[in-house]
C-alpha cells in the first residue's frame, strides 16, 4: 500500500481528491497528515486534532466494478473495518453512532467523512477521511471525546494504526464486490450504538422526540420506532440522537 506522510495539509481529504484529479492512483492509497488546517467533518462540522498525536488519513478506494446497490454500504465498510481494529486492540464497549461515529461507551473516538467520486450518475470511487483519537488526552469543550491512551492508558503508533485500519478495509471491501449485502448490514446493525433502547432525538426544527432505535435500511437511513408501534425511518438532515 501506498502511505504518502505529510507534516501538515488543509485536509487529507482534499489533498487526496487533488492528487486524483492529476494522477491515476490505485486502490488504498493513502494520505496521512500530522497537522490539518481545515479538518473537516460530517456536515460541515470541523474536526479537532492535536498535532502528531491522533491519526488523520484518507484513503481512496476505486468501486467502478462494485456494481454497488446503495452508496451507503461503504459506510458499514469502514465502520466494520475500525471497529475490527480496535477490538483487535482491546477498546472496550465499542459501537457506532449512525452513521458512522465509532465510540466506546458514550465517548466519541472516531470520526469519518465519506466523499464518493461519481461518473456518469455511477460511483467510480471513494476517499474516505479518518480522525481518530489516539494519543491525545485532553480534549477542551468536548466531553463527549475520547482517546485511546486515556482508555486504555497506553501509548500507540500511529503507523501501525494506519496499516491495520487499510487491511481491515481491503477485507470489507471484499464482501462488498462479493455483494455480501446482508452480512455486512447484520454485522453493522449489531455495532448500532443505542439499538432496541429508549432514546431521545432531535428533528431538523429542534423538536425533541423519544423513539426506538431498531436497525438501518437498505439506503442506509435511521429505522426508528415511535409512539403507537410507527416504525418511520430518516435520513441524516432529519434526525439527531441525543444522548
Amino acid at each position: 500500500m501506498r502511505i504518502i506522510k505529510l507534516d501538515a495539509t488543509d485536509s487529507t481529504n482534499s489533498y487526496l481528491k487533488r492528487l486524483y484529479s492529476t494522477e491515476s492512483i490505485d486502490d488504498y492509497t493513502a494520505i496521512s497528515s500530522k497537522s490539518q488546517t481545515e479538518g473537516r467533518g460530517q456536515m460541515g462540522t470541523v474536526w479537532e486534532s492535536e498535532t502528531s498525536k491522533n491519526l488523520t488519513f484518507s484513503v481512496f478506494k476505486g468501486l467502478a466494478d462494485f456494481e454497488l446497490e446503495e452508496p451507503f454500504y461503504v459506510s458499514m465498510v469502514i465502520s466494520l473495518a475500525l471497529i475490527k481494529t480496535l477490538n483487535k486492540l482491546s477498546v472496550p464497549k465499542i459501537s457506532v453512532k449512525w452513521p458512522n461515529d465509532i465510540l466506546s461507551a458514550d465517548k466519541k473516538i472516531c470520526g469519518v467523512l465519506i466523499e464518493n467520486v461519481m461518473k456518469y450518475g455511477k460511483i467510480h470511487g471513494t476517499i474516505i477521511g479518518v480522525g481518530l483519537n489516539v494519543n491525545q488526552t485532553v480534549f477542551k469543550n468536548l466531553p463527549k471525546a475520547s482517546s485511546l491512551k486515556l482508555i486504555s492508558g497506553q501509548h500507540y503508533d500511529l503507523d501501525e494504526l494506519i496499516i491495520m485500519i487499510i487491511n481491515n478495509l481491503k477485507d470489507y471491501f471484499l464482501l462488498l464486490k462479493e455483494k455480501k449485502y446482508q452480512e455486512l448490514r447484520t454485522a453493522y446493525e449489531l455495532h448500532l450504538f443505542r439499538k432496541n433502547k429508549p432514546s431521545t432525538f432531535k428533528d431538523a426544527e429542534g423538536v425533541m422526540f423519544s423513539g426506538i432505535i431498531k436497525g438501518v435500511s437498505e439506503t442506509g437511513m435511521l429505522k426508528v420506532l415511535l409512539e403507537d408501534n410507527l416504525l418511520k425511518v430518516f435520513n441524516l438532515k432529519q434526525i439527531t440522537l441525543l444522548y
